[in-house]
């Protein structure tokens, strides 16, 4: 998804498109030369020319940010070690929103197994219980924060871009917003933006000659997954 919140009057470009590439709208675009001609296809953020207005792919994707996974742990299973510290004494799992997901995109703020087929989390034996969830002001349990991309089930992927062989692609300054990004960094406010190795939004600067090219002007979230950004 991209939105175009505030731009100029400029028109967005209209560009032979590289049909070997997979992208949907937020993803960043560059030139490249494919056969002796110059065409447009997802940029590995050294030289972006600007945001693909189009979706060329064979499944469709979705961020999740901020999802709270909580597993309890029975009494029975649960010990103190050496150190007084409150530990499974046996893995316990909890299930994701979603299935299908990218493994490159996960991150929890706790260690865990995933089964990226099936959403399902597992917390290793002895890791420390962070949570009180009876409420009785003892930890018996776990709350973990996730981000992650998946797969989204029963839609399949299309192309917008086969008819015309063209793609569109906004490079105006503006305010836009997109759910294409990357999960596995922190967005701040005001916090400088690089296109990453795949063509999207993140924080983390790949390399030192990857330049900024939009400031975060609102983070995503558990109630609103977008980032929005202006385009430099």
């Amino acid at each position: 998804m991209l939105k175009v919140i505030h731009s100029g009057n400029a028109m967005p470009m209209s560009l032979p498109v590289d049909p070997t590439s997979e992208f949907q709208p937020g993803y960043f675009g560059s030139l490249k030369v494919l056969g002796g001609d110059t065409v447009l296809g997802v940029s590995d953020g050294l030289s972006p020319l600007g945001i693909i207005d189009d979706v060329n792919v064979t499944a469709f994707t979705a961020p999740k940010v901020d999802e709270i996974v909580q597993i309890p742990v029975p009494l029975s299973q649960v010990i103190v070690d050496a150190n007084g510290k409150r530990t499974n004494s046996v893995e316990v799992s909890g299930i994701l929103d979603n299935p299908h997901i990218i493994q490159s995109s996960f991150i929890s703020d706790i260690s865990v197994f995933l089964n990226y087929v099936n959403g399902i989390i597992t917390v290793p034996i002895s890791s420390e219980l962070n949570a009180d969830l009876d409420g009785d002001g003892i930890n018996d349990g776990f709350k973990i924060l996730v981000n992650y991309i998946y797969r989204i089930a029963n839609k399949p992927g299309d192309s917008s871009v086969i008819s015309s062989g063209r793609v569109t692609i906004h490079y105006q300054r503006g305010i836009y917003a997109t759910d294409q990004y990357d999960t596995g960094c922190v967005f701040a406010l005001n916090c400088t933006l690089y296109v990453n190795l795949s063509g999207v939004l993140t924080s983390k600067q790949p390399t030192e000659n990857h330049p900024g090219v939009a400031i975060c002007t609102a983070v995503p979230n558990s109630v609103q997954s977008s980032l929005e950004f202006l385009l430099l």
